[in-house]
């Protein structure tokens, strides 16, 4: 199940935009489990052999960083992100609401 679940949450990373991001909670609520975040969290974790799965477009609902100690190095979460146009103070994303992307909800 778990594994499964995982691919579903990748499925729907690759499909984020570059120069955009959502959040844990929306991928969990385009699975149908609104209640899962956490487990797309886990799955974001789970992500580092994925060299196509663009974890660093993932954030928390307010548009924080909550991932970035999963990365290499200190900002490489913030880098990448800032490579694609999204500007980032404080492990927060500037604009959040215009960089966001709301994945489908799956029927």
């Amino acid at each position: 199940m778990e594994d499964n679940f995982f691919e579903r949450v990748y499925d729907i990373v690759r499909q984020i935009p570059e120069g955009k991001v959502t959040s844990y909670g929306a991928i969990a609520k385009a699975l149908g489990s609104a209640r899962s975040a956490r487990m797309v969290g886990w799955a974001m974790n789970a992500s580092h052999g994925h060299d196509d799965v663009p974890a660093h477009r993932v954030v928390n609902r307010i548009g924080m960083l909550s991932g970035k100690h999963h990365f290499d190095g200190t900002n490489l979460m913030q880098q990448l992100l800032e490579n694609e146009g999204v500007e980032v103070v404080d492990n927060q994303i500037v604009d959040f609401e215009k960089h966001f992307w709301q994945p489908e909800v799956s029927r």
